[in-house]
């Protein structure tokens, strides 16, 4: 084991964030209030970097984490390797076989779980207080010496499997993997993080621990820790869990890619009640200046709730889809907006015709000035939702370090939605719309 510790056993730097308002429901008591909650950007001994917000309100500790990789780093002609290294994991580790291992979890109230995304392999680890010494000892063994016994590999590659093939009948599924493959074609955000029924077959377990050499090291780890533990006592449990990994991975660079350019539109025979309706286009990333203004002018067009233009003249003046909506996805190395419908096969090309509609008019008009004030008065009284407990709070941590973002952009975040102008969202809404949408229908065919 190397757990590299040091008499100090942590360096720390800081910047501080004041929350003077929000209240934390429940996980935090009903009367507790963050006053000058501080994020703290800590440094152990073996280099591992975190962010923390200590809060000793109640003994819980969350942990959320990422390695850069997720499903980019699949091997082209076997998606689905990190989805099966995710699903793993915790199926025992070292000497303890996979019923052991869940029993050490569950005695202890702990909870371990990992996830493959696009661009991250992603984990998260909740715990007592009391507990923590022996949580992040089974990270670490989770991470560091996973046993990949055949009966596992089996058992998980079914479950896997079924879950394919209910999905190979699912018309939101069918729609969405096939909207990423027109929008991407063959760069990697085309493949399917679960895999394909062809593919997961073929997985072998030199595919696992060949994924977890690549993509599992320090260099691409990024951390958020919400709870009740002091910045001496991480320094040294991040240690144990991350100090002993390589120091740098062995991942495939990916490349940065543009989303295919409208229009488009493509149907899938489904003989199914309701036909689906996926669409979308290139989107705005993160990095980039127009990205709040994306952010609040999507929100206008086809945001969450009643309010936006897509709930209004598609489906309360109209009828015509049971719902419909949009967000925006970025990724490190692209971004797309991506809105959903539901219909009757015989509603599905008037449903996407005034979805278009819609999407034109405010491309070539933009947003009313009162439209835009709603939006951002929704967006600053979301974020503060976004942190109503332990575990939102670290991935929305976490998300920040992913777009790189600076540690006390949360204080920055409702001026930056007020500095977006009428004429900036004007811009961005005809950057998103204006070449109309990529457009998925499955179902039935409304001509017989």
């Amino acid at each position: 084991m190397t757990y590299c510790y040091t008499r100090r056993g942590v360096l720390l730097a800081g910047a501080s964030l004041s929350i003077a308002t929000l209240a934390w429901p429940s996980l935090f008591a009903a009367s507790s209030t963050l006053s000058a909650a501080k994020i703290k950007r800590l440094v152990s001994p073996c280099g591992i970097k975190a962010w923390l917000v200590q809060d000793a309100t109640v003994p819980l500790i969350t942990v959320e984490y990422a390695f850069g990789g997720g499903a980019t780093q699949d091997p082209a002609e076997k998606p689905g390797v990190g989805h099966m290294v995710a699903s793993l994991l915790d199926e025992g580790s070292g000497d303890l076989d996979s019923k052991t291992f869940h029993e050490r979890l569950d005695g202890r109230a702990i909870k371990l779980s990992f996830a493959s995304h696009r661009d991250y392999f992603r984990g998260s680890l909740h715990m007592l207080k009391d507990t923590k010494e022996e949580a992040f000892d089974l990270l670490r063994m989770a991470l560091t010496s996973p046993r990949f016994d055949p009966a596992d590999v089996e058992r998980i590659r079914a479950g896997v499997l079924a879950n394919l093939r209910h999905h190979s009948t699912n018309p939101a599924s069918l729609a969405n993997r096939k909207f990423f493959e027109v929008a991407f074609r063959d760069h990697p955000y085309a493949r399917q993080a679960r895999g394909t029924l062809e593919s997961v077959p073929k997985i072998e377990v030199a595919d696992l621990k060949g994924y977890l050499r690549g993509v599992i090291a320090k260099d691409t780890l990024n951390i958020a820790v919400v709870g009740d533990v002091d910045p001496d006592a991480l320094s040294k449990l991040l240690d144990i869990s991350f100090g002993g990994l390589p120091a740098s991975s062995d991942s495939t660079p990916v490349p940065d890619v543009v989303a295919a350019k409208p229009p488009q539109r493509v149907f899938i025979p489904l003989d199914v009640p309701q036909t689906v309706v996926a669409f979308g286009g290139p989107g705005v990333r993160r990095s980039e200046p127009d990205f709040m203004a994306a952010r609040v002018v999507n929100h206008i067009l086809g945001g969450a709730g009643p309010t936006s233009r897509l709930f209004r003249e598609v489906r309360d003046k109209r009828g015509l889809a049971y719902y419909v909506g949009q967000h925006l996805v970025w990724m490190n190395h692209s971004a797309v907006f991506v809105g959903g419908s539901g219909t009757r096969a015989d509603r599905a090309d008037g449903t996407v015709e005034e979805i278009e509609t819609q999407a034109r008019h405010i491309a070539e008009e933009g947003p009313t000035q009162q439209e835009l004030d709603d939006a951002k008065s929704y967006l600053k009284g979301s974020q503060i939702l976004a942190l109503n407990t332990s575990s939102k709070l670290a991935r929305t941590l976490l998300q920040h370090q992913f777009d790189k973002l600076p540690i006390d952009y949360l204080e920055k975040h409702d001026a930056i939605v007020d500095g977006v102008t009428l004429e900036d969202a004007k811009r961005a809404a005809q950057r998103l719309w204006g070449d109309g949408l990529l457009t998925v229908l499955v179902g039935r065919s409304a001509v017989p």
